[in-house]
């Protein structure tokens, strides 16, 4: 099976923006997810889809595989749509460009799941944590008993009428895969009412008949959507002190 993945890339955000350039421990939001998806032994490139002259100069500096795509896009499975075009392969890896606790047990498990050629759309869900629950920014999924999506929502899925506690709720995570057929049908649907709704694009293949198979993981991350989630991940990803420089911050004090 060849693999690519592809991380949508725009400065455009609206909760936080110019998101994919802030600084986190040092790098960029947008090196620190395409460093952790190059680790992945299973994908044979990455590619970043942007709509951004900023991100085309920092990927070239850097070296990455960089792709001007439309700006027209309005979500990351048309800009992963237009690398389809291009680029052949048998099944395209979609990870959101604020996804940079990114690890290749996630990119494996899509892959796994995707084995099966009639199964046209991938995600993942890992177990929710308690501060995710009632969080809108934190989607929740939930699945039939063979894994397949029944709906997506921001709100708190499913309901606990009686209170029972005794519910297990799942965060969507934001990693995809799609064969080529899918992301042709996608984009030739108009955008669909849940969709509009929820701002959930994945909403657009339920709503057509389209399946997403999902699987669980057990790596959480956190996807950066807010100061706070930026404050969260610098927190993850910054350098533990040595005892050397824990030994001169001592001694300037």
């Amino acid at each position: 099976m060849k693999a690519i993945a592809v991380i949508p890339a725009r400065l455009a955000s609206t909760r936080l923006p110019r998101k994919m350039l802030r600084m986190i421990a040092g790098r960029t939001l947008l090196e620190w997810v395409y460093q952790a998806v190059r680790q992945s032994p299973v994908l044979e490139d990455v590619i970043i889809a942007t709509d951004a002259d900023e991100i085309i100069n920092l990927g070239r500096k850097r070296g990455w595989n960089v792709r001007m795509t439309s700006d027209s896009h309005r979500n990351g499975t048309e800009r992963v749509h237009e690398i389809a075009q291009s680029v052949a392969a048998d099944v395209y890896v979609c990870v959101q460009g604020d996804e940079p606790l990114t690890r290749p047990e996630h990119i494996r498990a899509l892959l796994e799941l995707m084995a099966p050629e009639h199964v046209q759309v991938g995600t993942l869900k890992v177990i929710a944590r308690e501060s995710d629950i009632h969080n809108p920014n934190a989607v929740k999924v939930v699945t039939d008993n063979t894994g397949r999506a029944l709906y997506f929502s921001r709100a708190t899925i499913p309901f606990d009428r009686d209170q029972s506690g005794t519910l297990t709720y799942y965060k969507h995570m934001g990693f995809y895969a799609y064969r080529k057929a899918s992301l042709d049908r996608f984009v030739s649907w108009p955008e669909s009412p849940l969709e509009s709704s929820e701002r959930l694009e994945q909403l657009r293949f339920l709503e057509n008949g389209i399946a997403i198979h999902v699987a669980e993981t057990e790596y959480d991350t956190v996807g950066v959507d807010t100061e706070e989630d930026l404050k969260r991940v610098e927190d993850i990803l910054k350098p533990i002190p040595t005892t050397e420089t824990q030994s001169h911050k001592g001694s300037s004090l």
